[in-house]
């Protein structure tokens, strides 16, 4: 009462093989299996390199540079520009 039989989940499954085939769907199988391996495979590099470097990296400098113009002077022309220096 209310729930899936093991009747009507061979009759979906017997659908899907219709409309699928058996190639596409061990192709399909074989492929998401690969894709999981993979997953598994990079999330424990992550795991072991994380480990590994945990905050033991380089920080960029930032410059505040005087000689980049402003937005303002970008716009105008190279005349008016060498005009305003």
């Amino acid at each position: 009462m209310g729930g899936i039989s093991i009747w009507q989940l061979l009759i979906v499954f017997a659908i899907i093989v219709l409309l699928f085939g058996t190639k596409k769907l061990r192709n399909m199988g074989s492929d998401l299996g690969s894709a999981v391996k993979g997953f598994k495979k990079a999330v424990s590099d992550e795991d072991k390199s994380s480990a590994e470097n945990d905050a033991d990296f380089d920080p960029k400098q930032v410059e505040n540079s005087s000689e980049t113009p402003s937005k303002s002077e970008q716009n105008q022309p190279d005349k008016e520009r060498q005009r305003n220096d």
